[in-house]
């Protein structure tokens, strides 16, 4: 399972023009779910996510958590994160988990996320969405649970 991560100063997604959903100051999470993912994967990660200290201390050192901030988190499944481009132009997608795992588990992870922090808002799995986001510093990390 893999998570970017971005420290973010707002962020949107839409879904058919509509907002399904905004946050403030926080971390927009894209969540890719890969072939033989399972819940453990899931579990660990969202706590690794709301935990990793990429927001500045008083010091302007990254050093502190979203936890911490009390910032939002804002979660989007996005298959593409299970891509692989070492052979020819075109991603190789065929590590993607099937969708309706990959559904589970990115629920799964939702609901782990919303356990541990409680401003968390989510797009829509495996809807065409736009996500709208205004990157803070940038600060762009992925994290994978393997």
């Amino acid at each position: 399972m893999k998570a970017l991560i971005q420290r973010v100063a707002s962020a949107s997604v839409h879904i058919a023009g509509k907002e399904q959903a905004s946050i403030g100051r926080g971390m927009l999470v894209f969540l890719g779910v890969i072939k033989g993912d399972a819940e453990s994967d899931a579990t660990w990660l969202a706590n690794k996510v709301v935990n990793h200290r990429i927001f500045p201390d008083e010091h302007s050192s990254m050093n502190v958590s979203v936890q911490d901030t009390f910032g939002d988190v804002m979660v989007i499944s996005q298959f593409t994160l299970a891509a692989s481009a070492k052979k020819g132009n075109r991603p190789d997608l065929s590590q993607a988990e099937h969708p309706i795992r990959a559904e589970e588990l990115y629920q799964h992870f939702v609901r782990e996320i919303k356990r541990l922090h409680t401003t968390v808002e989510t797009g829509e799995f495996g809807a065409d969405m736009q996500v709208t986001l205004v990157n803070d510093g940038p600060v762009t990390i992925l994290l994978s649970s393997s």
